[in-house]
Protein backbone atom coordinates (compact mmCIF):
# COMPACT_ATOMS: atom_id res chain seq x y z
CA UNK A 1 0.00 0.00 0.00
CA UNK A 2 1.30 3.51 -1.11
CA UNK A 3 1.66 5.94 2.08
CA UNK A 4 -0.23 9.36 1.63
CA UNK A 5 0.55 12.59 3.21
CA UNK A 6 -1.48 14.93 4.92
CA UNK A 7 -1.39 17.51 2.01
CA UNK A 8 -2.56 15.14 -0.73
CA UNK A 9 -5.25 13.70 1.40
CA UNK A 10 -5.97 17.94 2.52
CA UNK A 11 -6.15 18.37 -1.56
CA UNK A 12 -8.35 15.29 -2.22
CA UNK A 13 -10.83 15.46 0.79
CA UNK A 14 -13.81 16.22 -1.19
CA UNK A 15 -13.09 13.34 -3.76
CA UNK A 16 -13.04 10.72 -0.66
CA UNK A 17 -15.72 12.59 0.77
CA UNK A 18 -17.86 12.10 -2.48
CA UNK A 19 -16.42 8.40 -3.14
CA UNK A 20 -17.71 7.51 0.59
CA UNK A 21 -20.98 8.89 -0.30
CA UNK A 22 -21.35 7.09 -3.13
CA UNK A 23 -20.41 3.79 -1.52
CA UNK A 24 -22.73 4.32 1.34
CA UNK A 25 -25.63 5.36 -1.86
CA UNK A 26 -24.66 2.19 -3.52
CA UNK A 27 -24.54 -0.16 -0.42
CA UNK A 28 -27.85 -2.35 -0.53
CA UNK A 29 -28.91 -4.17 2.76
CA UNK A 30 -30.68 -6.95 0.43
CA UNK A 31 -27.34 -8.45 -0.38
CA UNK A 32 -25.72 -8.64 3.51
CA UNK A 33 -29.24 -9.89 4.43
CA UNK A 34 -28.96 -12.96 1.35
CA UNK A 35 -25.23 -13.86 2.91
CA UNK A 36 -26.18 -13.43 6.43
CA UNK A 37 -29.31 -15.52 6.60
CA UNK A 38 -29.03 -17.49 3.38
CA UNK A 39 -25.80 -18.59 2.59
CA UNK A 40 -24.81 -20.06 6.11
CA UNK A 41 -27.85 -22.54 5.09
CA UNK A 42 -27.16 -23.50 1.66
CA UNK A 43 -23.79 -23.91 2.98
CA UNK A 44 -24.90 -26.36 5.43
CA UNK A 45 -27.19 -28.51 3.21
CA UNK A 46 -24.08 -28.53 0.43
CA UNK A 47 -21.63 -29.61 3.47
CA UNK A 48 -24.25 -32.26 4.83
CA UNK A 49 -24.92 -33.78 1.50
CA UNK A 50 -21.91 -33.46 -0.29
CA UNK A 51 -19.82 -35.15 2.85
CA UNK A 52 -22.21 -37.74 3.14
CA UNK A 53 -21.77 -38.64 -0.99
CA UNK A 54 -18.40 -38.30 -1.35
CA UNK A 55 -18.08 -39.70 1.56
CA UNK A 56 -19.26 -42.76 0.45
CA UNK A 57 -17.49 -42.66 -2.73
CA UNK A 58 -14.16 -42.84 -1.09
CA UNK A 59 -15.46 -45.46 1.93
CA UNK A 60 -16.35 -47.96 -1.30
CA UNK A 61 -13.45 -47.45 -2.88
CA UNK A 62 -10.97 -47.82 -0.65
CA UNK A 63 -12.42 -50.93 0.94
CA UNK A 64 -13.02 -52.69 -2.35
CA UNK A 65 -9.89 -51.48 -4.04
CA UNK A 66 -6.87 -50.99 -1.99
CA UNK A 67 -4.74 -53.13 -3.89
CA UNK A 68 -6.36 -53.22 -7.28
CA UNK A 69 -7.54 -50.09 -8.29
CA UNK A 70 -7.90 -49.44 -12.38
CA UNK A 71 -7.65 -46.40 -13.30
CA UNK A 72 -11.11 -45.12 -13.31
CA UNK A 73 -11.07 -46.06 -9.66
CA UNK A 74 -8.12 -43.98 -9.33
CA UNK A 75 -9.67 -41.20 -10.78
CA UNK A 76 -12.89 -41.31 -8.93
CA UNK A 77 -11.38 -41.63 -6.00
CA UNK A 78 -9.27 -38.69 -6.75
CA UNK A 79 -12.28 -36.56 -7.87
CA UNK A 80 -14.27 -37.89 -4.33
CA UNK A 81 -10.92 -36.37 -2.59
CA UNK A 82 -11.00 -32.79 -4.23
CA UNK A 83 -14.87 -32.86 -3.57
CA UNK A 84 -13.73 -33.65 0.14
CA UNK A 85 -11.36 -30.78 0.50
CA UNK A 86 -13.63 -28.09 -1.09
CA UNK A 87 -16.48 -29.29 1.21
CA UNK A 88 -14.54 -29.38 4.11
CA UNK A 89 -13.92 -25.12 4.25
CA UNK A 90 -17.52 -24.60 3.98
CA UNK A 91 -18.06 -24.49 7.62
CA UNK A 92 -15.66 -21.86 8.02
CA UNK A 93 -17.26 -19.60 5.24
CA UNK A 94 -20.94 -20.38 6.57
CA UNK A 95 -19.92 -18.72 9.95
CA UNK A 96 -18.21 -15.78 7.85
CA UNK A 97 -21.53 -15.29 5.63
CA UNK A 98 -23.14 -15.21 9.16
CA UNK A 99 -20.93 -13.34 11.29
CA UNK A 100 -19.30 -10.93 9.06
CA UNK A 101 -16.21 -12.07 11.16
CA UNK A 102 -13.65 -14.28 10.25
CA UNK A 103 -12.47 -15.25 14.16
CA UNK A 104 -10.24 -17.89 12.95
CA UNK A 105 -6.69 -15.85 12.30
CA UNK A 106 -4.31 -15.67 9.30
CA UNK A 107 -2.66 -19.21 9.22
CA UNK A 108 -6.40 -20.79 9.11
CA UNK A 109 -7.70 -17.92 6.57
CA UNK A 110 -5.23 -19.11 3.96
CA UNK A 111 -5.23 -22.56 4.88
CA UNK A 112 -9.32 -23.03 4.55
CA UNK A 113 -8.61 -20.60 1.08
CA UNK A 114 -5.86 -22.94 0.07
CA UNK A 115 -7.99 -26.10 0.54
CA UNK A 116 -10.89 -24.12 -1.25
CA UNK A 117 -8.95 -23.04 -4.53
CA UNK A 118 -6.96 -26.88 -4.55
CA UNK A 119 -10.59 -28.34 -4.21
CA UNK A 120 -11.84 -26.08 -6.81
CA UNK A 121 -9.52 -26.89 -9.41
CA UNK A 122 -9.01 -30.13 -8.69
CA UNK A 123 -12.62 -31.18 -9.07
CA UNK A 124 -12.91 -29.37 -12.41
CA UNK A 125 -9.36 -30.92 -13.35
CA UNK A 126 -10.28 -34.48 -12.63
CA UNK A 127 -13.90 -34.70 -14.26
CA UNK A 128 -11.79 -33.71 -17.42
CA UNK A 129 -9.61 -36.63 -16.83
CA UNK A 130 -12.02 -38.83 -16.44
CA UNK A 131 -13.88 -37.67 -19.44
CA UNK A 132 -10.52 -38.04 -21.27
CA UNK A 133 -10.01 -41.02 -19.69
CA UNK A 134 -13.75 -42.56 -21.00
CA UNK A 135 -12.55 -41.20 -24.64
CA UNK A 136 -9.45 -43.50 -24.76
CA UNK A 137 -11.13 -46.16 -23.72
CA UNK A 138 -14.39 -45.88 -26.10
CA UNK A 139 -12.93 -44.46 -28.83
CA UNK A 140 -8.92 -45.73 -29.02
CA UNK A 141 -9.91 -49.01 -27.29
CA UNK A 142 -7.19 -50.59 -29.29
CA UNK A 143 -4.02 -48.58 -29.63
CA UNK A 144 -4.02 -47.21 -26.57
CA UNK A 145 -6.22 -48.53 -23.88
CA UNK A 146 -3.53 -51.03 -23.03
CA UNK A 147 -1.62 -48.63 -21.40
CA UNK A 148 -4.37 -47.66 -18.30
CA UNK A 149 -2.97 -48.89 -15.46
CA UNK A 150 -3.37 -48.11 -11.97
CA UNK A 151 0.16 -46.49 -12.00
CA UNK A 152 -0.60 -44.41 -14.77
CA UNK A 153 -3.68 -43.09 -12.91
CA UNK A 154 -1.79 -42.36 -9.95
CA UNK A 155 0.63 -40.17 -11.98
CA UNK A 156 -1.85 -38.66 -13.83
CA UNK A 157 -3.61 -37.92 -10.76
CA UNK A 158 0.16 -36.47 -9.31
CA UNK A 159 -0.06 -33.93 -12.03
CA UNK A 160 -3.66 -33.28 -11.41
CA UNK A 161 -2.97 -32.02 -8.11
CA UNK A 162 0.11 -30.21 -9.21
CA UNK A 163 -1.18 -28.20 -11.78
CA UNK A 164 -4.57 -27.26 -8.86
CA UNK A 165 -1.87 -26.41 -6.55
CA UNK A 166 0.15 -24.16 -8.92
CA UNK A 167 -3.45 -22.66 -10.33
CA UNK A 168 -4.28 -21.68 -6.51
CA UNK A 169 -0.96 -20.27 -5.35
CA UNK A 170 -1.73 -16.26 -6.75
CA UNK A 171 -5.19 -16.88 -4.01
CA UNK A 172 -3.15 -18.48 -1.55
CA UNK A 173 -0.10 -15.98 -1.22
CA UNK A 174 -2.26 -13.11 -1.44
CA UNK A 175 -4.50 -14.16 0.78
CA UNK A 176 -4.86 -12.62 4.82
CA UNK A 177 -6.55 -11.85 7.66
CA UNK A 178 -7.00 -8.25 8.16
CA UNK A 179 -8.25 -6.38 10.85
CA UNK A 180 -10.55 -3.48 10.10
CA UNK A 181 -12.12 -2.86 12.97
CA UNK A 182 -11.55 -3.43 17.05
CA UNK A 183 -13.43 -7.22 17.18
CA UNK A 184 -13.96 -7.58 13.44
CA UNK A 185 -11.70 -9.20 10.48
CA UNK A 186 -11.88 -10.43 7.21
CA UNK A 187 -10.50 -12.49 5.29
CA UNK A 188 -9.72 -12.70 1.48
CA UNK A 189 -7.46 -11.78 -1.22
CA UNK A 190 -5.54 -8.32 -0.77
CA UNK A 191 -3.91 -8.14 -4.10
CA UNK A 192 -1.16 -4.82 -4.38
CA UNK A 193 -1.77 -2.07 -5.53
CA UNK A 194 -1.14 -1.09 -9.32
CA UNK A 195 -0.94 -4.70 -10.45
CA UNK A 196 -3.34 -6.88 -12.39
CA UNK A 197 -3.35 -9.94 -10.18
CA UNK A 198 -6.72 -9.43 -9.23
CA UNK A 199 -7.84 -9.39 -12.96
CA UNK A 200 -5.53 -12.36 -13.71
CA UNK A 201 -7.16 -15.04 -10.95
CA UNK A 202 -10.97 -13.89 -12.79
CA UNK A 203 -10.16 -14.67 -15.74
CA UNK A 204 -7.50 -17.56 -14.82
CA UNK A 205 -10.71 -19.20 -13.53
CA UNK A 206 -12.50 -18.06 -16.63
CA UNK A 207 -10.21 -20.14 -18.34
CA UNK A 208 -9.46 -22.76 -16.36
CA UNK A 209 -12.88 -23.31 -14.74
CA UNK A 210 -14.93 -23.18 -17.37
CA UNK A 211 -13.87 -22.92 -20.97
CA UNK A 212 -10.74 -25.42 -21.39
CA UNK A 213 -12.77 -28.18 -19.25
CA UNK A 214 -16.33 -27.60 -21.42
CA UNK A 215 -13.92 -27.62 -24.75
CA UNK A 216 -12.13 -31.04 -23.11
CA UNK A 217 -15.34 -32.54 -22.36
CA UNK A 218 -17.31 -31.53 -25.45
CA UNK A 219 -14.80 -33.12 -27.76
CA UNK A 220 -14.39 -36.28 -25.70
CA UNK A 221 -17.59 -37.15 -25.67
CA UNK A 222 -18.41 -35.64 -29.22
CA UNK A 223 -16.42 -38.62 -30.12
CA UNK A 224 -17.73 -40.85 -27.80
CA UNK A 225 -20.95 -40.67 -28.58
CA UNK A 226 -20.93 -41.11 -32.12
CA UNK A 227 -18.88 -44.20 -31.09
CA UNK A 228 -21.51 -45.20 -28.70
CA UNK A 229 -24.40 -45.38 -31.72
CA UNK A 230 -22.41 -47.67 -33.50
CA UNK A 231 -22.40 -50.39 -31.19
CA UNK A 232 -24.28 -53.57 -30.79
CA UNK A 233 -25.26 -52.73 -26.73
CA UNK A 234 -28.30 -52.93 -24.94
CA UNK A 235 -26.42 -50.56 -22.43
CA UNK A 236 -25.64 -47.87 -25.52
CA UNK A 237 -28.48 -45.74 -24.94
CA UNK A 238 -27.73 -45.23 -21.13
CA UNK A 239 -24.55 -44.81 -21.76
CA UNK A 240 -25.26 -41.87 -24.00
CA UNK A 241 -28.02 -40.42 -21.84
CA UNK A 242 -24.92 -40.04 -19.28
CA UNK A 243 -22.47 -38.46 -21.50
CA UNK A 244 -25.20 -35.90 -22.17
CA UNK A 245 -25.94 -35.58 -19.07
CA UNK A 246 -22.57 -34.69 -17.75
CA UNK A 247 -21.93 -32.05 -20.01
CA UNK A 248 -25.29 -30.59 -19.38
CA UNK A 249 -24.72 -30.79 -15.65
CA UNK A 250 -21.60 -29.29 -15.93
CA UNK A 251 -22.85 -26.59 -18.07
CA UNK A 252 -25.52 -25.47 -16.13
CA UNK A 253 -23.55 -25.41 -12.91
CA UNK A 254 -21.02 -23.76 -13.76
CA UNK A 255 -21.73 -21.01 -16.58
CA UNK A 256 -23.47 -18.68 -14.66
CA UNK A 257 -21.10 -18.22 -11.69
CA UNK A 258 -18.36 -18.09 -14.67
CA UNK A 259 -20.39 -15.36 -16.37
CA UNK A 260 -20.71 -13.40 -13.45
CA UNK A 261 -17.37 -13.70 -12.52
CA UNK A 262 -16.25 -12.14 -16.20
CA UNK A 263 -18.42 -9.59 -15.03
CA UNK A 264 -17.29 -8.55 -12.20
CA UNK A 265 -14.01 -8.48 -13.67
CA UNK A 266 -14.86 -6.13 -15.76
CA UNK A 267 -15.95 -3.74 -13.31
CA UNK A 268 -12.57 -3.95 -11.15
CA UNK A 269 -11.59 -2.37 -14.22
CA UNK A 270 -14.46 0.17 -14.54
CA UNK A 271 -15.94 -0.98 -17.72
CA UNK A 272 -19.31 -0.96 -15.22
CA UNK A 273 -20.25 1.80 -12.94
CA UNK A 274 -23.69 1.91 -12.82
CA UNK A 275 -24.51 1.17 -8.93
CA UNK A 276 -27.98 -0.94 -9.78
CA UNK A 277 -25.64 -2.78 -12.06
CA UNK A 278 -23.31 -3.36 -9.15
CA UNK A 279 -25.80 -4.23 -6.59
CA UNK A 280 -27.41 -6.67 -8.87
CA UNK A 281 -23.97 -8.67 -9.99
CA UNK A 282 -23.10 -8.27 -6.12
CA UNK A 283 -26.15 -10.27 -5.80
CA UNK A 284 -25.91 -12.78 -8.36
CA UNK A 285 -22.59 -13.45 -7.51
CA UNK A 286 -23.93 -15.00 -4.32
CA UNK A 287 -26.78 -17.02 -6.35
CA UNK A 288 -24.58 -18.65 -8.74
CA UNK A 289 -21.90 -19.37 -6.71
CA UNK A 290 -23.96 -21.22 -4.49
CA UNK A 291 -25.79 -22.90 -7.49
CA UNK A 292 -21.80 -23.63 -8.62
CA UNK A 293 -20.89 -25.19 -5.19
CA UNK A 294 -23.66 -27.96 -5.18
CA UNK A 295 -22.27 -29.56 -8.40
CA UNK A 296 -19.77 -31.38 -5.78
CA UNK A 297 -22.81 -32.78 -4.35
CA UNK A 298 -24.04 -33.91 -7.86
CA UNK A 299 -20.15 -35.81 -8.43
CA UNK A 300 -20.89 -38.99 -6.48
CA UNK A 301 -24.56 -39.41 -8.25
CA UNK A 302 -23.23 -38.57 -11.80
CA UNK A 303 -19.68 -40.56 -11.78
CA UNK A 304 -20.33 -43.51 -9.21
CA UNK A 305 -23.59 -44.22 -8.07
CA UNK A 306 -25.03 -44.75 -11.90
CA UNK A 307 -22.05 -47.26 -12.25
CA UNK A 308 -23.68 -50.84 -11.53
CA UNK A 309 -20.19 -52.29 -10.12
CA UNK A 310 -20.02 -49.73 -7.85
CA UNK A 311 -23.85 -50.26 -6.78
CA UNK A 312 -23.27 -53.47 -6.16
CA UNK A 313 -20.29 -52.64 -3.86
CA UNK A 314 -22.24 -49.98 -1.87
CA UNK A 315 -25.12 -52.03 -1.79
CA UNK A 316 -22.80 -55.11 -0.23
CA UNK A 317 -21.23 -52.38 2.30
CA UNK A 318 -24.73 -51.71 3.49
CA UNK A 319 -26.14 -54.61 3.87
CA UNK A 320 -23.05 -55.24 6.19
CA UNK A 321 -23.89 -52.01 8.42
CA UNK A 322 -27.39 -52.98 8.86
CA UNK A 323 -26.06 -56.78 9.55
CA UNK A 324 -23.63 -55.48 12.28
CA UNK A 325 -26.35 -53.27 13.72
CA UNK A 326 -29.04 -55.62 13.86
CA UNK A 327 -26.87 -57.66 15.40
CA UNK A 328 -25.57 -55.03 17.90
CA UNK A 329 -29.37 -54.28 18.77
CA UNK A 330 -29.84 -58.26 19.15
CA UNK A 331 -27.07 -58.37 21.78
CA UNK A 332 -28.54 -55.65 23.21
CA UNK A 333 -31.82 -56.41 23.74
CA UNK A 334 -30.32 -59.77 25.07
CA UNK A 335 -29.04 -57.81 27.77
CA UNK A 336 -31.76 -55.45 28.34
CA UNK A 337 -34.11 -58.54 28.90
CA UNK A 338 -31.80 -60.42 31.29
CA UNK A 339 -31.40 -57.44 33.19
CA UNK A 340 -35.00 -56.73 33.18
CA UNK A 341 -35.81 -60.28 34.32
CA UNK A 342 -32.95 -60.29 37.02
CA UNK A 343 -34.68 -57.03 38.33
CA UNK A 344 -38.07 -58.29 38.14
CA UNK A 345 -36.72 -61.06 40.14
CA UNK A 346 -34.88 -58.97 42.98
CA UNK A 347 -38.12 -57.00 43.08
CA UNK A 348 -40.09 -59.90 43.89
CA UNK A 349 -38.14 -61.08 46.89
CA UNK A 350 -37.83 -57.51 47.94
CA UNK A 351 -41.75 -57.24 48.24
CA UNK A 352 -41.63 -60.56 49.90
CA UNK A 353 -39.61 -59.61 52.26
CA UNK A 354 -41.53 -56.22 52.88
CA UNK A 355 -44.69 -58.36 53.08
Amino acid sequence: MGETNDTTMADYGDYYTEEKSFVELCSNGNVSEFRRIFLPTLYSLVFIVGLLGNGLVTYVLVAYHRRNMTMTDTCLLHLAVSDLLFIVSLPFWSHNAATANWPFGDFMCRAVNGLYMLGFYGSIFFMVLMSVDRYVVIVHAVTIARHRSAPMGTALCGVIWAISLCASLPTIIFTRAKNDSASTFTCKAEFPDGTKWKQVTYFQMNLLGLLLPLTVMVFCYSRIIPTLVGLKSAQKHKAIRLALVIIAVFFVFWTPYNVALFLHALRTLDYFSDCDFKLRLDLSLQWTETLAFTHCCLNPVIYAFVGQKFQRRALNLLRKWLSFLSSCNSFTAERFERRSSTFSKSSEITSTQLM
